[in-house]
């Protein structure tokens, strides 16, 4: 079993988490999932569902997997030094660390994905990617893979790049399965990204 720390904060955004839960918790006992937020409240999307904590960020920082999902109010978690400090933490001992639209930018402002490549989200890329200057960061990809480290463009792209993680650790045929039963389309190719061309990037 692999234990997956899956960060939430107020006004995180609603797909970008629950998406990739979809395909890491479709894996049953293989993927606990873990919520994980700064305090032991229930946290609302940006939408104003309010998901129930398992965790809090001094309880633990040993997970095998690590999702961070995106939403505008992510760059103020970038502000918050507990914040930075458990993500590094906590990617230090990962397998594998994911992150979601701007939920990239908050990893970046982290430093770990200085002189790395990502991406995140193509509609808010020119406006956010200056928090973390140091990064590599990619105008035309769906998913980037760098290392342990998947980030995604916007929300729906997490599923996407989830899958590719799936497919990194258990194999293609799992992963093409896991879209089949979410009957889901999987963007296998990670340089698909219409929205780059949409955005003005390319």
């Amino acid at each position: 079993m692999r234990t997956l720390g899956a960060f939430v904060f107020p006004g995180f955004e609603t797909l970008d988490y629950f998406g990739p839960i979809e395909m890491l918790g479709g894996m049953g006992a293989a993927i606990e999932v873990v919520t994980i937020a700064k305090t032991a409240a229930p946290v609302p999307s940006v939408h104003g569902q309010k998901i129930v904590i398992d965790r809090t960020l001094a309880e633990k920082t040993d997970y095998d997997l690590l999702l961070i999902p995106g939403g505008d109010s992510a760059l103020n978690e970038g502000e918050d030094p507990e914040v930075l400090d458990w993500i590094r933490q906590a990617s230090a001992q990962a397998e594998r660390v994911m992150a979601v639209c701007t939920g990239t930018i908050l990893l970046g402002m982290t430093g770990l994905l200085d002189g790395r490549k990502a991406t995140t989200n193509k509609m808010d890329f020119r406006a956010t990617i200056h928090h973390a200057p140091h990064v590599n960061w990619v105008k035309q990809a769906r998913w980037v893979e760098d290392g342990k480290f998947f980030t995604s463009s916007g929300v729906s792209a997490g599923m996407d790049m989830t899958l590719a993680v799936l497919a990194d650790l258990y194999g293609l045929d799992v992963a093409r399965n896991m879209a089949k039963s979410c009957e889901y389309t999987w963007h296998e190719d990670a340089n698909w990204d219409p929205f780059a061309k949409a955005a003005g990037l390319v």
